[in-house]
């Protein structure tokens, strides 16, 4: 790992040396972790190896109450864009009505905004996060008894309530 974290971190400076508008640092990961856990707010962008955003991507999502509410994007310089949840396909609990929708349609939200559809991702979110706080319709992840359908029919009327 010394060879390959040598190299980013060296080109990482090369970058940082050029572009002075932009505030640079080097930290180790458990240091980012810790620093992340107790204030997340000091953190704009990372830039880390993949290993180490793994890591960290899994942190922050039990921050936010674990992988199954936890959105994902990938934006790439050319404005080319990918949304997805980032926990795995769970085929466990495929075709069961089991799974908790949430990071997927959180991801949604996330390509919405990226389209400048910002109204429609506005209400998505407000939908989907109110009816987590309304505790009425939660999935067995999130401390309820809820079918999938049961969560996802909550949400999508209270999206139409909001229209």
């Amino acid at each position: 790992m010394r060879m390959s974290d040598g190299l980013f971190l060296q080109k990482c400076r090369e970058v940082a040396e050029n572009c002075k508008d932009i505030k640079f640092n080097e930290m180790y990961l458990d240091t980012v972790c810790l620093n992340m856990v107790q204030d997340p707010s000091q953190f704009d962008v990372l830039v880390m190896p993949n290993l180490y955003g793994d890591i960290l991507s899994d942190l922050c999502a039990g921050l936010i109450g674990g992988l199954g509410v936890t959105p994902s994007g990938n934006i790439g310089a050319n404005g080319v864009a990918i949304f997805e949840s980032v926990h795995g396909t769970a085929p466990d609990i495929a075709g069961k009505d089991m799974a908790n929708p949430t990071a997927l349609l959180l991801s949604a939200v996330m390509m919405l905004r990226h389209m400048g559809m910002f109204d429609h991702a506005a209400r998505i979110e407000a939908a989907c996060f109110a009816t987590i706080k309304g505790g009425k319709s939660l999935t067995k992840d999130l401390g309820g008894n809820a079918k999938c359908s049961d969560f996802t029919e909550e949400i999508c009327q209270r999206v139409k309530d909001l229209e």
